[in-house]
């Protein structure tokens, strides 16, 4: 009777002796398990956190701290209408010309982003979270506070740039056309038009400060790749288009009040539409749907 007792033991298969854990997959090391906690993308719950607490920061930071930031931010943005013009001018009408000249297109958000200046499209989404996380008065006013200061310095940062490469003796007529050339595809949009792709600019930059936290290595190819779709769409940003078009302001193809009304307001209203009524409300509305 003994011997049957044993010989029933030793015949056990090893799923009689597995967990239910390790029914559900592979037996894993202590260690392996680590590593595949690791490995997990992160919730939306911690990206949420990651950039509401970037936001806080950002909202507690001094004016002239933003007012420096944003003027340099305004400035670097410069480059992609530079290097956009600049494949532009060289590459000429070539075949798939325009695909490779958007390329520039990214280079002015890679400077912003990787130095961390301030870009008022970006505080559409980061600066958004804490005030929709707790909503109150002095929340607004920082968000509103933050939102003038870095808006002004950016503009007055593309301002300068536009005027500084129109008059410094650096590039040649056909640059210079290829540059004139911009703004003036910028300006053949209706108001309604540049409100509409202001709408996917803002939602698109929304999207890239959402994903950047999560992607580590890859932050370079998330920036890239989604200021590339913006170009390729020809969707309005108001701190890129801004130099572009004051560009062709400054040349004497538009006005400045054709600059404002036009091209200005309507963008600017689609890029905070895009990035804080749309993106991050969806986003924040996720998180607190997962809460719930």
């Amino acid at each position: 009777m003994n011997d049957n007792k044993h010989r029933l033991a030793t015949d056990a298969t090893p799923d009689d002796h597995q967990t239910a854990d390790e029914k559900d997959g592979f037996s894993l090391s202590t260690e392996e398990k680590h590593d595949v906690e690791e490995k997990q993308p992160p919730r939306a719950a911690v990206l949420h956190e990651t950039i509401r607490l970037q936001g806080e920061e950002e909202l507690g930071r001094s004016i002239p701290a933003l007012g420096w930031s944003a003027l340099a931010a305004g400035l670097s943005m410069g480059f992609s209408m530079l290097a956009r013009g600049l494949l532009h001018r060289h590459l000429g009408d070539a075949p798939g010309a325009f695909l490779i000249e958007s390329l520039g297109y990214p280079l002015g958000f890679l400077v912003v982003i990787l130095a961390r200046q301030q870009l008022f499209t970006e505080n559409t989404m980061t600066a958004v979270l804490p005030l929709m996380t707790h909503p109150d008065l002095a929340k607004l006013a920082s968000l509103l506070r933050l939102w003038s200061v870095v808006f002004v310095g950016n503009i007055i940062g593309t301002a300068l740039f536009a005027y500084g490469i129109l008059h410094m003796p650096v590039f040649d007529h056909a640059t210079h056309e290829a540059l004139v050339g911009i703004g003036a595809e910028v300006m053949a949009n209706s108001p309604g038009q540049m409100f509409s792709k202001g709408i996917l600019a803002g939602w698109l930059i929304a999207t890239m400060v959402w994903l950047v936290p999560a992607a580590e290595q890859a932050r370079i190819t998330v920036i890239v790749l989604t200021t590339y779709l913006i170009a390729l769409g020809g969707f309005t940003h108001i701190i890129v288009g801004s130099v572009e078009v004051l560009y062709l302001v400054f040349s004497g193809g538009a006005g400045f009040g054709d600059y404002v009304f036009h091209f200005g307001l309507p963008t600017l209203l689609g890029n905070i539409v895009g990035g804080s009524c749309i993106f991050a409300l969806i986003s924040h509305a996720q998180v607190r749907g997962d809460e719930a």
